[in-house]
């Protein structure tokens, strides 16, 4: 486990917006993302008939339709222990391989950093 506390007050933002967005609207995995302005991007999980996205890949999609053009961080708070191929392809596509991806548990706490890579 990472401890929180230690993590830049950037990253510890884009945490905290996951993990809001995650318990305000019930769903499974709440994410958010920092694009190269400094805006933040926060959204959970869709599941639709027609239209599933994970948390992340929404959060992605949200900043690429604001305009961003690339991502310094990205975050996922879940129940699961790491971010999946799809979510860091997602990531990749828009800030790069080397583009750090935070996951925390549901308290908050970052198990692990990863890159989108």
């Amino acid at each position: 486990m990472t401890d929180s506390s230690a993590l830049d007050p950037e990253d510890r933002k884009i945490v905290t917006l996951a993990r809001s967005v995650r318990a305000r609207n019930g769903v499974p995995e709440g994410a958010a993302v920092r694009d190269e302005t400094g805006r933040t991007y926060a959204a959970g999980t869709v599941a639709l008939p027609s239209l599933r996205l994970s948390a992340l890949q929404t959060a992605v999609a949200m900043a690429v339709a604001s305009g961003a053009k690339s991502l310094e961080a990205a975050a996922v708070v879940s129940e699961a222990e790491g971010a999946s191929e799809e979510d860091r392809a997602a990531v990749r596509d828009l800030g790069g391989a080397g583009t750090p991806v935070l996951v925390a548990g549901p308290d908050g706490a970052v198990r692990v950093v990863v890159t989108a890579g």
